[in-house]
């Protein structure tokens, strides 16, 4: 094949107003087999051409077009986004571990800033905003100065990393979620871009540290979640390598009921796609029933997509996006572009083709009813009568309720999220429940915590037009603040009522939340079980106070006159939606909402050091140089015996692994803090100290819901140091292990690191010498940090568990993994080396996708990989 000839004949020219622009066109090249890509693949073969040469761009090609005939292929390609988009709480460590890597190049002699981001990268603050004040009509005020406070030195931190990085533009509190930021203001869908004195228009593909990043699919943009590590990488411009994907068809027919939401959609897709075993794979929507759902409720399922086990969740381009762009104020000129680009490209969105998928399957949409997610998995899909059965299948509090409080308790009743909090529809739908449920009488229990907590600060706005601000505000779901909230875990406080009688054994309380996980303490320390459902439910929800209630035959509340009052009674009709849409909805206030929010005055008080590396206080207990910014941290490969530090079953999440929620006054980790003059009651969230190493190490694994079963009876945050058979604190174990020269590895079983994209999931075991993980299965996200962090991921073959494998108190692994090796995919063996002597041999499945993983491990990881590349060649 002619490499150069069939790029070259890739070029075609459209012309826009009388402007000429040039584009790859693929028929034009491939022929027309190309036509039944996945428009995902498309997306992706573009960008191969855009941006390689020589055999990468070859092999490439090659692997697209064999990968029609086999519909998989093990063909690593490069990726090269045109952006990047990180959220507070993951830029810190990523920003953090920058100017650290400043640091050793000056302590070199090397010139500090040529560790500058290439690549445009934004920062949402959002993920600190925390719902301290609710139901007062201060509570958005009295938030933000909350957060300012707490976070100040870290705010500072991120306002030097802006003005001496370059290229890094920080969105402050107030201005939304950064996915709502990046639907409304950043994605512009199409490109346009200056090559030699040529105008090329190419698709906006971005990658985001956050697994809900491909919420953007859901206009068409192509975009997916990284770890914080992989991102670095990426921001100095170096591409991300990844296998052709296989890519999962979910065919959608019919249309969906008057009473169903997107909400609804989003809760059936994950609950099937995880049936399906969908891990890692891309997934795109195709069928008749596409056409039937706006751009807002595709985004709302699209969110969803690392809820489901995809990369991607992708709705590709049609008039439903350019109906979007233009509510949302894009301007005229840029709308135009889209729709003739997209259909000159053929990457416009037909409902009756038929593309090759690897697999697919079919929902009817007319099928969907009311649903919500839960108790504590986001694809545990119950029916709202299914409810009450679920709750009792779990623990049982100690006695029927407290008082006036049932024994299932709404403690929290959160409109929080990204994933529903974007699309006016949903929100709209509350406002409608909270206006009827006025009119009827009806109040939320004391008990309960309201919040509303938009993703952008448009729906202040069209909330308020739509005359459904004030009901929401007099039934307590006044805007608490734009920002994740309690979807985060920054719920703040239970209510009083609840903490008292949960702290006596009385009551399991419940949280139900708009949100896309609900992960035992995920939400809040104290909650272990919660339910995901649409906006519209959990104000019902709250209305109800009593989780364990029958919404389908029960009455939602009894009001002042005793009449009962049902969910029929307050559900808001289609007619009702719409017209509260066409009311309040102003594509004006978009940007002018966005803009005014951005000049925040108590942001632009905070003072940030100048100079091209920060200045570290090693008092610090919110920033501190981590250790492994070095250029010498060694590789963890090798063969060695090591010790499990912990054994794990299935579902580990990163929340387990490395909680971003409240610190509870009375862990270790507190004890730590308040040594170091901080005040016991006012920590803060884990999430606000992930630049401090020293408090993330004492965090990791450190959440109440964990069982480790070296030591299933062991207090929050121990394991047993198998040699003394000590139960100690797991940062102490393992210094212990490491005082003696010894290794330790983990194991798990399904799913290990699902959840979250956040780094110091990772960066945690790295920092615990953990040089091996042992699982049943990874989710991708987690398993390429523990690669960017130089940890060895090995999957058990199947039939293995960490029940199966049976081990007893003194048993060790011995792990043959040295660097030559390494193949992707390959074997490697594991022997078991029982205390009595016996020897069992196992072949471990390396969980390594592509050639640069191989090389990050035989460095150490990204950083040492960044700061070799520099030291050798000037820059990366």
């Amino acid at each position: 094949m002619n490499t150069k000839n069939n790029v070259f004949h890739l070029k075609d020219q459209i012309k826009i107003k009388n402007q000429s622009f040039n584009f790859l066109n693929l028929e034009k090249g491939f022929g027309c087999k190309v036509k039944t890509l996945p428009v995902v693949l498309k997306l992706l073969l573009i960008n191969v051409c855009q941006y390689s040469s020589g055999r990468d761009l070859e092999s490439g090609i090659e692997g697209f077009l064999s990968w029609l005939e086999n519909r998989t292929s093990t063909q690593e390609v490069p990726y090269q986004p045109g952006r990047v988009l990180m959220h507070d709480t993951t830029s810190t460590p990523a920003l953090v571990d920058i100017a650290a890597m400043r640091d050793t190049l000056r302590e070199a002699g090397k010139d500090a800033k040529q560790l500058t981001p290439t690549l445009h990268v934004d920062v949402a603050v959002d993920h600190s905003l925390a719902v301290e004040v609710y139901a007062s009509s201060t509570a958005l005020a009295d938030n933000t100065k909350h957060e300012i406070r707490r976070n100040y030195e870290r705010y500072r931190f991120l306002r030097w990393a802006a003005k001496a990085l370059g290229n890094v533009t920080i969105h402050p509190p107030g201005t939304g979620i950064m996915h709502t930021i990046n639907l409304e203001q950043l994605a512009s869908v199409v490109k346009v871009v200056q090559r030699e004195e040529e105008r090329w228009l190419i698709p906006d593909m971005m990658l985001g540290t956050d697994s809900h990043t491909p919420m953007i699919n859901g206009i068409g943009v192509l975009g997916w979640g990284v770890g914080g590590l992989e991102a670095q990488t990426v921001m100095f411009g170096m591409p991300t390598m990844i296998r052709i994907p296989d890519v999962v068809g979910v065919k959608l027919i019919g249309k969906l009921a008057p009473s169903v939401q997107a909400s609804d959609i989003a809760l059936t897709v994950t609950h099937r796609l995880r049936k399906l075993g969908v891990s890692g794979e891309f997934v795109e929507f195709f069928g008749p029933g596409v056409s039937t759902l706006t751009a807002s409720a595709r985004s709302v399922i699209a969110n969803m997509a690392p809820e489901y086990g995809a990369t991607t969740g992708f709705f590709p381009v049609d008039d439903h996006t350019i109906t979007y762009l233009k509510e949302t104020g894009r301007s005229a000129e840029n709308v135009e572009l889209v729709e003739k680009y997209i259909k000159a490209a053929g990457l416009w969105f037909d409902p009756i083709a038929t593309p090759v998928y690897t697999t697919s399957l079919e929902i009817d949409l007319g099928a969907i009813g009311y649903h919500a997610a839960g108790p504590k998995r986001p694809q545990d899909i119950v029916t709202l009568d299914e409810i009450p059965l679920t709750l009792n299948a779990c623990v049982l509090p100690r006695q029927v309720g407290y008082q006036h409080i049932p024994r299932f308790p709404v403690a929290i009743a959160a409109i929080t999220s990204c994933t529903n909090t974007s699309d006016p529809a949903l929100l709209m739908a509350a406002g409608i429940v909270a206006k009827k449920a006025l009119a009827l009488g009806l109040n939320v229990p004391s008990w309960v915590k309201t919040s509303l907590a938009p993703g952008s600060p448009a729906a202040q706005s069209y909330l308020d037009r739509a005359n459904l601000l004030a009901p929401l505000n007099k039934l307590g779901f006044g805007i608490v603040g734009f920002g994740c909230t309690t979807c985060i875990g920054n719920s703040g406080p239970l209510t009083h009522e609840i903490f008292e009688s949960y702290k006596q054994g009385f009551i399991q309380p419940v949280a139900i939340l708009s949100g896309n996980r609900n992960f035992p303490g995920r939400v809040h320390p104290d909650i272990d079980l919660g339910y995901i459902t649409s906006p519209a439910l959990v104000v019902i929800a709250a209305l109800s106070g009593d989780a364990e209630k029958n919404l389908i035959s029960e009455p939602v509340q009894i009001n002042s006159v005793g009449k009962p009052v049902y969910l029929s009674d307050l559900w808001p009709s289609e007619m009702e939606i719409k017209d509260a849409l066409a009311k309040g909805v102003n594509k004006i206030d978009f940007i002018r909402d966005f803009t005014h929010a951005s000049l925040n005055p108590l942001w632009d008080s905070i003072e940030a050091p100048d100079g091209e590396c920060f200045p570290w206080d090693d008092t610090s207990t919110i920033l501190r140089r981590p250790p492994f910014a070095s250029i010498d941290s060694g590789s963890l490969l090798g063969e060695y015996e090591a010790y499990p530090l912990m054994i794990m079953g299935d579902d580990v999440t990163t929340d387990h692994i490395s909680p971003a929620s409240a610190i509870p006054p009375e862990s270790l980790v507190a004890d730590f803090l308040v040594e170091r003059g901080e005040l016991r009651n006012d920590l803060n969230v884990f999430a606000s100290r992930r630049g401090n190493w020293e408090v993330m190490l004492r965090a990791t694994f450190h959440n109440k819901s964990l069982v480790n079963l070296l030591t299933p009876s062991a207090p929050v945050v121990h394991t047993m140091h198998i040699p003394s058979k000590e139960i100690l604190p797991i940062w102490e174990a393992s210094q212990r292990y490491e005082s003696k020269g010894e290794s330790v590895v983990i194991v798990a079983g399904e799913r290990y690191g699902m959840g979250s994209s956040r780094d110091w999931a990772a960066k945690g075991q790295r920092l615990l010498g953990v040089r091996a993980v042992l699982a049943v299965s990874f989710e991708r996200i987690h398993r390429s940090n523990l690669i960017g962090m130089g940890i060895l991921p090995l999957i058990l073959p199947e039939g293995l568990t960490p029940y199966s494998l049976d081990f007893a108190i003194g048993d060790r692994l011995k792990v043959c993994a040295p660097d030559h090796v390494l193949v992707c995919r390959g074997n490697v063996q594991v022997q078991i080396l029982r205390l009595n002597g016996h020897v069992e041999t196992i072949n471990a499945i390396l969980g390594i996708e592509t050639q640069l993983e191989i090389e990050l491990l035989r460095v150490g990881g990204v950083l040492p990989m960044i700061l070799n590349q520099t030291f050798v060649s000037g820059s990366i």
